[in-house]
């Protein structure tokens, strides 16, 4: 039997990141250019007021996280982009911990993929997006 780790942040909070990505993704159509990408300045080009209203209340979201939140949600990220699985889930969340810093917000929603990645590692986790959607 596998041994599933602790997480600082809740499924919920993951699931909301999700959800909140994957709505400015789609928004985006055609592909918003990032003109400026910083967490205190979000400026983008091509977007709708949709995709930069999404994107600035997932910074302020992630921003928003403690340390160990934050630090869980990049190592998520890693886990479901397959740099490692489960069993590497400490090595994972001590180099996301060794790389934090304050432009966690800009470097996960500057990452492709990320409602992705952090679905598969819920997964992993014994999560389902669809089970917390029904709960809305």
């Amino acid at each position: 039997m596998r041994v599933i780790p602790d997480l600082s942040i809740s499924p919920e909070k993951v699931f909301f990141v999700i959800s909140k990505s994957r709505r400015s993704d789609s928004e985006a159509g055609g592909g918003g250019v990032v003109l400026d990408f910083g967490d205190d300045d979000m400026s983008y080009g091509r977007g709708g007021r949709g995709e930069t209203t999404d994107r600035a209340e997932l910074a302020g979201f992630i921003r928003a996280l403690n340390v160990d939140e934050q630090i869980d949600l990049v190592a998520l990220t890693w886990l479901g982009r397959g740099d490692g699985d489960l069993s590497d889930w400490r090595q994972l969340r001590a180099q996301a911990a060794q790389a934090h810093n304050q432009r966690t917000a800009s470097y996960l929603i500057g990452t492709p993929m990320l409602a992705d990645y952090l679905e598969e590692a819920m997964t992993q986790f014994g999560k389902s997006f669809e089970e917390f959607e029904e709960q809305l």
